[in-house]
C-alpha cells in the first residue's frame, strides 16, 4: 500500500534529523528524492548518497526569500514540480517572551513561516495539475501546548498549522491533501545537547506517558503513510507522534 515508485519527493530540512530520515524512508519505498539543505555539507552528500534511486540535492538558505523563490522556480525550470512536498526545515532557539529580541523573532517566523508560504504559493498550482499530490507540514507539539522557553518556535509552528488548515480546504478538490505531524521530545541532534543533561532528560521522560524519547524513523513512517495512497482521504488532520505528551 506504500510503494512509492514513480513518485517525486521533495523534503525541506532533510539533511539531518527527522528531514533526512525521512528522505530514506521515502526514497526506500521507491520515490526519487530531493534533500534539501542550506550548503552541500557532508551530512547532505551522504544522505544522497544512502537514498540512492536517481536521488539529488538541492541548496537554499531558508532565511533568504530570493533564495527560496530562487529555488521554487528551479523546481519548476528543471519540471521536478514535487508529488510528495514534506515541509520539514525550521529553525529553533530558546527564546521565549522574556528574553527574545526583534532580530531572532524575525528570523524564526522568516525561516519557519514565509518560506513555507511561499513554497505552497509557488509549487500547489503545479502540484494540483498531478491529481492527487500529498504536502505534509512536520509542525511540533510546541504548535499546540506552549512551552515558556519555546514560546517564539512554537508560536510560528501554530501559525503553520492554521495554514496547513487553509491549504487542505482549498486543495481538497484537486485530490491534493494537506496534514501536519506533530512530533514530541525526538532524538535529533538538534536536540542532542538539550538532552545530554541526564537530570533534564530524566524529567522530560516523566512527563512524557510512554517515558520515552521518540525517534526520526517513527516520524519518517508516519509520514510515509500520510504520502501514500492509503492516506487519500485523510487531509487537515494534525497527527501528535509524541508519546502521549499531548494528553
Amino acid at each position: 500500500m506504500n510503494d512509492l515508485t514513480g513518485k517525486l519527493a521533495f523534503v525541506t530540512g532533510s539533511s539531518r534529523g527527522i528531514g533526512r530520515a525521512t528522505g530514506l524512508k521515502l526514497a526506500q519505498l521507491g520515490a526519487k528524492v530531493i534533500f534539501h539543505g542550506t550548503q552541500p555539507g557532508e551530512k547532505l552528500l551522504s544522505a544522497v548518497a544512502e537514498a540512492g534511486n536517481n536521488a539529488e540535492y538541492l541548496t537554499a538558505d531558508f532565511g533568504n526569500m530570493d533564495a527560496v523563490l530562487a529555488l521554487a522556480d528551479t523546481l519548476k525550470a528543471r519540471a521536478l514540480v514535487p508529488d510528495i512536498l514534506v515541509l520539514n526545515a525550521s529553525v529553533q532557539s530558546y527564546t521565549g517572551l522574556a528574553n527574545f529580541d526583534n532580530a531572532e523573532f524575525l528570523r524564526m517566523f522568516t525561516t519557519n513561516v514565509q518560506s513555507s508560504c511561499i513554497l505552497l504559493h509557488e509549487l500547489l498550482p503545479e502540484m494540483r495539475k498531478k491529481n492527487g499530490g500529498r504536502v505534509i507540514f512536520v509542525g511540533s507539539i510546541n504548535g499546540i501546548q506552549p512551552a515558556s522557553r519555546l514560546a517564539i518556535y512554537g508560536s510560528t509552528k501554530a501559525a503553520l498549522m492554521n495554514i496547513a488548515q487553509t491549504a487542505a480546504l482549498e486543495n481538497a478538490p484537486y485530490g491534493l491533501t494537506v496534514n501536519t505531524i506533530l512530533p514530541g521530545v525526538i532524538e535529533t541532534d538538534r536536540n542532542a545537547k538539550a538532552l545530554s543533561d541526564q537530570a533534564f532528560a530524566d524529567k522530560l521522560k516523566e512527563q512524557i506517558p510512554m517515558h520515552r524519547f521518540g525517534t526520526s524513523e517513527e516520524c519518517a513512517e508516519l509520514i510515509a503513510f500520510l504520502a501514500s495512497d492509503a492516506a487519500a482521504y485523510i487531509t487537515g488532520a494534525e497527527i501528535p507522534i509524541a508519546g502521549g505528551w499531548q494528553l
